[in-house]
């Protein structure tokens, strides 16, 4: 009786263990294509910011200034700018948290134990940005299935907004996609105390960030959990008013004004609310005027093919565009800088959650459809009517079948991919196409024999492609029309740089301080080492 027992009970075994074990391999086979898509996309981030930083093609405006401050964390000391305090009047000591609340760099810090120096940031910045394609994969796999969510997660990957941060060398905007897929994933998922710390850790990017968590709370509110929502909402305008009002002054803000944009509607954050309240045409009216910003709206919705707009998740986004689009800043406006950043991982799970909504509206229409029939007629009746044309083939009497929702989201999820890679070429990542791009221009043999005539632990006021070859070794400040008194300038009097008007200008900076005691050290394809002898 036992032996039978046993022999029955076997296969019952084995069918319980099957299952797991299949379930084990079916997800490790989904998180090995994961983790390739992340680490390739991470290379490629990488590859990109290093070879802009070799080839004399980054700016001390961000990446100096990012080094500089996370240094400071490094050494336990504040994260002071000098590059950004010098350049506003405010002095060596200023903090970049007055410049731009970023507490968040802190995290970057014991890189620098490993390898002090910019390029540090962008190996950092390219894995954010890439890791930020996991909690986007979790969400789409919960709608579309795990095979559509690679190609979602592998849109994203080469989404242009994602390139244009890795194409510009270090921006606090890294850490957003992360942040932002994780808060929504985890309260799709039912794990709100997860969701929660990510919002915490958004407001700790940019002193702005609160209107990303208030929009989140929105989104909350309209889905019903309106407790979540509520709290989001006044945690996210609370934390904007406090930081922008009371934080950054106390650390050294320089005054009212600073950072601001919106001269057409008030001067603070409620005159602006206030003027738009009384004026929501005129508001609407500028979000798409001048039609750049159209432009900028079709780039960020067309790619994922407009379903994002059927997702309410879409709201989350509303209020980060709203700030650029009303603002008089017109680098804010288009598509060829960072700040698109702040949003795509946001509208990639807003197109995910329209999608499955729009197949979800497909495969309820189609099967009230097919539940009508004509009066009297029993499903007994329907099996006695003969058969017809073979299955699939369309005919007057049978119309031709409809697609799933799964068949949907799935050629949804590949042309969406399909659409991101033929975008490649237009932004940052088409760089890493041409051969042209890792030879870098004629100029930088001369640029790399300036910067070696500089010596370590020096103030050097340095152009601004020039500056992030130094930031490791020396403190940079910004050259420009206003001289700063420093010991060394390393001068570029051949092509424009930022902050002058024009090369003219430049030549006659170089003058200027030949005329006031500096010696030139070196002089070649417009690269100009000046020395000033102590």
């Amino acid at each position: 009786m036992s032996a039978v027992t046993t022999a029955a009970e076997e296969p019952v075994e084995k069918t319980r263990e099957t299952p797991d074990l299949s379930s084990f391999v079916r997800l490790r086979r989904h998180g090995l294509t994961l983790g390739a898509l992340v680490a390739l996309a991470a290379t490629a981030y990488t590859v990109l910011g290093l070879v802009k930083l070799s080839t004399f093609k980054a700016s001390i405006f961000d990446l100096a200034i990012f080094d500089q401050a996370v240094r400071g964390y490094a050494h336990f000391g504040p994260p002071a700018a000098p590059t950004v305090g010098m350049f506003y009047g405010q002095g060596m000591d200023f903090l970049q948290l007055a410049d731009h609340f970023s507490p968040i760099l802190v995290v970057l810090a014991p890189l620098y134990w490993i390898h002090d120096g910019p390029e540090t940031l962008i190996v950092a910045q390219a894995a954010l940005l890439a890791l930020a394609a996991v909690p986007v994969w979790h969400y789409a796999e919960r709608r579309l299935g795990p095979v559509s969510a690679h190609l979602v997660a592998a849109a994203y990957l080469v989404s242009w907004p994602v390139a244009q941060v890795a194409g510009f060398d270090f921006h606090e905007v890294a850490f957003v996609p992360l942040l932002s897929a994780i808060m929504i994933e985890r309260a799709d998922a039912g794990r709100m105390r997860f969701a929660i710390p990510a919002a915490l850790g958004i407001l700790l990017v940019k002193e702005d960030m609160g209107l990303l968590v208030a929009g989140f709370g929105v989104y909350l509110f309209v889905t019903r959990r309106r407790i979540e929502g509520a709290g989001f909402v006044l945690f996210g305008l609370g934390a904007l008013m406090v930081i922008r009002g009371v934080l950054m002054p106390l650390l050294g803000s320089a005054g009212a004004g600073f950072h601001w944009a919106y001269g057409n509607w008030g001067t603070t954050l409620g005159e602006v609310a206030l003027g738009v309240a009384r004026d929501p045409l005129g508001a609407l009216w500028q979000m798409v005027s001048p039609e750049v910003k159209v432009d900028t709206l079709a780039f960020l919705l067309w790619p994922m093919l407009l379903t994002a707009l059927l997702s309410p998740l879409v709201l989350v986004a509303v209020p980060l565009v709203a700030e650029r689009f009303l603002a008089d800043r017109p680098q804010w406006w288009g598509p060829d800088y960072q700040y698109n950043a702040f949003v795509v991982a946001i509208l990639v799970c807003a197109a995910v959650d329209g999608v499955h909504r729009l197949a979800g509206w497909l495969t309820a229409r189609s099967s009230r459809k097919t539940s009508d029939r004509p009066s009297g007629q029993s499903p007994e009746d329907l099996a006695d009517e003969p058969s017809g044309p073979p299955s699939g083939s369309p005919s007057p009497d049978r119309p031709a079948r409809r697609f799933s929702g799964r068949e949907l989201t799935g050629r949804w999820a590949f042309a969406v991919c399909v659409i991101g890679l033929t975008l490649v070429p237009r932004f940052a990542l088409g760089n890493l196409l041409e051969s042209s791009f890792y030879e870098g221009e004629p100029y930088v043999a001369a640029a790399r024999e300036a910067v070696a005539k500089v010596p370590d632990g020096v103030v050097v006021e340095a152009a601004n492609n020039v500056g992030p070859a130094l930031t490791a070794r020396t403190t940079v400040l910004l050259w420009g029309p206003q001289a700063h008194g420093a010991p060394w300038i390393v001068a570029d009097v051949a092509r424009w740089t930022y902050p002058f008007g024009a090369p003219e200008v430049q030549q006659q900076r170089v003058d200027e301080a030949l005329r006031t005691g500096y010696v030139k050290v070196y002089d070649r394809d417009g690269y100009v080492v000046l020395n000033r002898p102590s």
